[in-house]
């Protein structure tokens, strides 16, 4: 993108030349990545505790931050970070429970009438954000939210 923007800015105005640019660009990423102020693995380390949070699956972590240009390795080292750092085991167990909590699926659904009723688009909300069969099966048969939380605790 920032090619096409050079390219069209040498062409309105004329100057400096495609080379030229180019190279100050590169001179402008190097000093950023320099003074941390362009670093993919801070990046994916703030993204991938973000995302976990916020109940997304392992696979749709690592496919959010392949989209965003980080690499396989940098998104490997912020999961293990994560891993490292959180209390509970990092599976999609938890992120699936946050996703059924923010969302109101499953056991946190307080009727166990409309449980039943919307067990099968619980089910696809789940699927559809990147959980197992398995996983979803097993955060929507919880019998409580108590009986999640400590099925989320005993994982590890």
């Amino acid at each position: 993108m920032l090619d096409r923007k050079i390219s069209s800015s040498i062409r309105e105005h004329g100057a400096p030349t495609k080379e030229e640019a180019a190279g100050w660009v590169a001179e402008l990423i190097a000093k950023l990545q320099r003074s941390k102020l362009l670093d993919d693995q801070a990046y994916a380390i703030g993204r991938v505790r973000r995302l976990y949070a916020e109940g997304k699956s392992l696979g749709r972590i690592r496919q959010t931050l392949a989209v965003k240009g980080i690499g396989k390795e940098d998104a490997d080292a912020a999961l293990e970070r994560l891993a490292a750092e959180s209390t509970t085991p990092v599976s999609d167990l938890p992120a699936a429970a946050a996703f059924a909590r923010k969302r109101k699926l499953g056991p946190y659904r307080g009727d166990p009438t409309q449980r039943a009723e919307m067990r099968q688009k619980d089910l696809g909300a789940l699927a559809r954000r990147g959980f197992s069969q398995a996983v979803a099966m097993k955060v929507l048969s919880a019998d409580s939210v108590a009986a999640l939380e400590e099925m989320v605790h005993d994982a590890d």
